[in-house]
């Protein structure tokens, strides 16, 4: 033990910066605010996208696009998915609840079932939609389709 291995207890020193309490804590005077100026004053606050009196750029950028208040969201779900979810749990009808259950939507999505893959799987299937092509292959494959 020396002068060198001296160290304060744990705890002891404070790290935060305390700011206006007099120029001998070298962080009085203007108390790192700069002089003058909104910024230096008690009070502001920045609003989003304030450029300083100049036009912000979200009102010089013109307005596009539409969207559609009445829009249906659809989670896809393919075929291939179907026939994945057959040959791993050995079940003959898919409902919304064996989709929630196997992780692929969760309670509140609407389901639509698309064509992508192969479907060899004699399955009775329960979904808010199917495409044509996507019935057609269930119906061929010998299995239902129901729209809720």
């Amino acid at each position: 033990m020396n002068l060198s291995n001296l160290k304060p207890a744990a705890g002891s020193v404070k790290t935060r910066k305390r700011i206006g309490r007099g120029p001998g804590s070298g962080l009085g005077g203007t108390s790192t605010r700069g002089h003058k100026g909104a910024k230096a004053r008690s009070g502001y606050k920045n609003k989003i996208g304030f450029e300083g009196g100049q036009m912000p750029l979200q009102r010089r950028l013109p307005k596009f696009g539409f969207n559609n208040i009445n829009r249906v969201e659809y989670k896809a779900i393919n075929l291939s998915t179907l026939q994945k979810l057959v040959d791993d749990k050995q079940i003959a009808k898919i409902g919304i609840e064996e989709l929630i259950a196997a992780g692929f939507i969760s309670s509140k999505q609407l389901v639509k079932i698309l064509a992508k893959g192969e479907l060899t799987a004699k399955i009775d299937v329960e979904a808010h939609a199917f495409s044509k092509s996507a019935e057609a292959a269930i119906l061929a494959a010998g299995g239902t389709t129901k729209k809720l």
